[in-house]
C-alpha cells in the first residue's frame, strides 16, 4: 500500500466502504432468515451468529491488524467502534422512527437495560485489564481477555432467559411502546424470502458470499485507510476510533433503519447493544493471533475511548428508564446528549498524550 498514490488509496478506501455497506445488508437479511429457518432465533446460537455477522468488518480488521502487529489500530477500532456504533442510535432516532416520539420511548424494556448493563460491565473489565502486567500471559491468553469472553457468554445466557419473560409487569416492557413483539421483523423477512421462493441453500450461499466480501473489504479498508490517513498525520488510535470505526458501522446504520421502519424499535437498539457487547471479545482474538498481551499495552487514549463508550451507553440506558417524549430536530433528549458528548469526546482525543 505504501507504493500507491493517495488518490488511489482513497478510491480503495471508499470502494471497500461501499462493499461493506452492501454486503452488510445481505448479511443482516440472510442472518435473520437463517435464524428463523434453523430455529436459532430464540437460542444462543442465533445471538452469536448475528453478533459475528454484523461485526465481520471489525473481525477482519482485528485479525489483519493483529497479524501485522498493528495493535494500536485494532484496539482503537474496537473501542472506537463501540462509541460510534452507539451514536448510530442517534441516526436511527432522527431518521428511522415514524411516530413523533423518541426511539427510547418506543423501545423501553428491562431487557434492553440489561443489554446496556452488559456492555458497561465488559468495558469496566477492559479498563481493569489495562492495569495488569504484560508479562501475565500463558498460551497466548491473558486473564483479562479470557474474563471478557466468559462474562460475555454468561451475559448472553442471562439475556436469553430475560427474553423469555421477566417477573415484572408486562414482562418488563414499558406501556405505549412498539405495537408488535420484539424481533417480529426477522419473521417478516423470512416470510418475504419464502414468498419469493428463496431456498435455505441459496440463503446460506448469499450469506457466505457476503461474509467473504466483508472480510476482504475489511482487510483492505484497514490497510488503505491506515496508509492514507497516516500520510495526513492521523495517529493509528485516532484513525481506528473515528474514520475506520465509522466505515465499519455502515451496516449497522442500514440494518437499524430497516428495523425501525418496520416498527421493531427494540430490535434496533438490541442489535447495537449486542454488537457492542461482542466487540471486546475480539481482544481475545487479537492476543491469540499476535501472541501479545493487548490490553496491558493500551494507551491513555484507549482507556479514554473505553470510558466514552460506557458513558454513551449509560445515557441511552437512562433514556430507556425516563422515556423522554419531547423531540428536538426529530431526536429525543438522550440522542442529543449522546451526539454532544461524542463530539466533545472525540475532540478531547487531541489533548491526550500516549
Amino acid at each position: 500500500m505504501s507504493s500507491l498514490n493517495s488518490w488511489l488509496l482513497l478510491l480503495i478506501f471508499v470502494g471497500c466502504a461501499a462493499a461493506i455497506w452492501g454486503a452488510g445488508i445481505k448479511l443482516s437479511d440472510t442472518t435473520d432468515v437463517l435464524s428463523e429457518r434453523l430455529h436459532l432465533g430464540a437460542a444462543l446460537g442465533g445471538v452469536i451468529l448475528l453478533a459475528i455477522a454484523t461485526n465481520l468488518p471489525e473481525i477482519a480488521i482485528t485479525v489483519s491488524a493483529a497479524l501485522s502487529h498493528q495493535l494500536d489500530v485494532a484496539v482503537g477500532n474496537i473501542l472506537g467502534g463501540i462509541a460510534i456504533q452507539t451514536v448510530v442510535l442517534v441516526v436511527l432516532d432522527a431518521a428511522g422512527v415514524r411516530p413523533r416520539k423518541p426511539l427510547t420511548y418506543l423501545a423501553a424494556s428491562l431487557t434492553l437495560l440489561l443489554e446496556g448493563a452488559l456492555v458497561v460491565a465488559l468495558l469496566l473489565v477492559v479498563v481493569m485489564s489495562t492495569q495488569l502486567p504484560a508479562s501475565l500471559i500463558a498460551f497466548r491468553l491473558t486473564p483479562g481477555a479470557v474474563l471478557i469472553a466468559v462474562l460475555w457468554g454468561v451475559g448472553l445466557f442471562l439475556l436469553r432467559r430475560a427474553g423469555r419473560g421477566l417477573p415484572w409487569h408486562e414482562g418488563g416492557d414499558a406501556p405505549d411502546g412498539q405495537e408488535k413483539p420484539a424481533g417480529h421483523s426477522r419473521t417478516t423477512k423470512e416470510g418475504q424470502a419464502s414468498a419469493k421462493g428463496v431456498s435455505t441453500a441459496r440463503t446460506a450461499a448469499i450469506f457466505s458470499s457476503a461474509a467473504a466480501v466483508t472480510l476482504v473489504a475489511g482487510v483492505f479498508i484497514e490497510r488503505s485507510g491506515e496508509e492514507l490517513f497516516g500520510r495526513l498525520g492521523m495517529s493509528g488510535v485516532l484513525f481506528g476510533a473515528t474514520v475506520l470505526a465509522a466505515a465499519t458501522a455502515l451496516p449497522e446504520i442500514s440494518t437499524g433503519l430497516t428495523s425501525t421502519r418496520m416498527g421493531d424499535y427494540q430490535l434496533a437498539i438490541s442489535d447495537i447493544f449486542g454488537g457492542n457487547a461482542f466487540l471486546p471479545v475480539l481482544f481475545l482474538v487479537a492476543s491469540v493471533l499476535s501472541g501479545q498481551a493487548v490490553l496491558p499495552g493500551a494507551h491513555h487514549s484507549d482507556i479514554y475511548l473505553t470510558a466514552l463508550g460506557a458513558l454513551l451507553t449509560v445515557v441511552y440506558m437512562t433514556g430507556l428508564v425516563f422515556r423522554p417524549q419531547r423531540q428536538w430536530l426529530r431526536m429525543g433528549a438522550d440522542s442529543i446528549a449522546v451526539l454532544i458528548l461524542y463530539a466533545a469526546g472525540i475532540a478531547g482525543l487531541a489533548f491526550i498524550s500516549g
